[in-house]
């Protein structure tokens, strides 16, 4: 009887530990800041009977552990982008948990659906939105009305955010493709006003570059510092800064050859 309560008690912490881990990867995928992960599995453990649960995050990998127990679970991150959505559900799934209008089971069945069933929006739409944000940022950037320069940097920016997309779907490697991206902004600014379709090749690339731009890292990197969490702050910041050097490469480079 009493091997079998003890096996009973194995198996519940087990799925505590699982469903924390998995809630914690995919709000680490993404793009959620690293306190933010670790105060929902925390309050997930503790809602499930569990306060004792000690958790420690990283970009690339999470582990969990209940105190005093000769067990750990660790789950890698393979993958890292920013998708608001996938945070936002699972706290979502969090506080219906603590409102027990869930129970674990229910919770862990969600999660494992929301990893497979995220909703996203389509590529058109994506790129459409990265066409009105090239517009609109060089005309804040610019100070200044040109309705020359507006539709060209609108289709540069909407093309470079694409090939962006698609070599990453390729590679898999974010440095990569947003080289690549930068240097068809790049050249695709310069030949428009070359053509005579824009006037000022700084202004629109300015505008064009800007979806590629990794600001919501560099946010999530400062505040994961400033929140003590020094690891995932520098990892996260020095993953910004190869990003912005890569863009800036390819846009150096189009100077430099044309």
């Amino acid at each position: 009887m009493t091997h079998s309560v003890e096996r009973q008690d194995t198996a519940i912490q087990n799925q505590v530990l699982a469903t924390c881990l998995l809630a914690g990867r995919i709000m680490i995928e993404g793009g959620s800041e690293m306190y933010r992960v670790e105060d929902t599995m925390r309050r997930i453990a503790v809602n499930a009977g569990e306060p004792r649960t000690l958790v420690f995050t990283t970009p690339t990998g999470i582990f969990a552990s209940i105190e005093n127990q000769p067990y750990i679970q660790e789950r890698p991150i393979s993958k890292r982008s920013i998708d608001m959505e996938k945070v936002t559900r699972v706290n979502q799934l969090s506080r219906s948990f603590a409102a027990d209008q869930i129970d674990l089971d229910e919770l862990h069945a969600a999660l494992i659906k929301l990893d497979q069933n995220t909703p996203f929006f389509p590529i058109w739409l994506q790129v459409v939105s990265a066409a009105v944000v090239s517009m609109t940022l060089m005309v804040l950037f610019a100070q200044q009305y040109d309705w020359l320069d507006m539709p060209l940097a609108a289709a540069v920016g909407a093309l470079g955010f694409l090939v962006d997309i698609k070599v990453n779907a390729v590679t898999n490697i974010r440095f990569i493709s947003e080289l690549l991206g930068a240097l068809v902004v790049g050249l695709t600014a310069w030949l428009g006003v070359r053509l005579g379709l824009g006037h000022n090749l700084d202004f629109i690339i300015i505008g064009a570059i800007m979806p590629l731009v990794p600001g919501v890292a560099i946010t999530n990197s400062i505040r994961d510092m400033l929140a003590g969490h020094l690891l995932s702050g520098m990892a996260r910041g020095m993953e910004a800064i190869l990003s912005a050097c890569a863009i800036g490469v390819g846009i150096a480079m189009i100077f430099r050859f044309f």
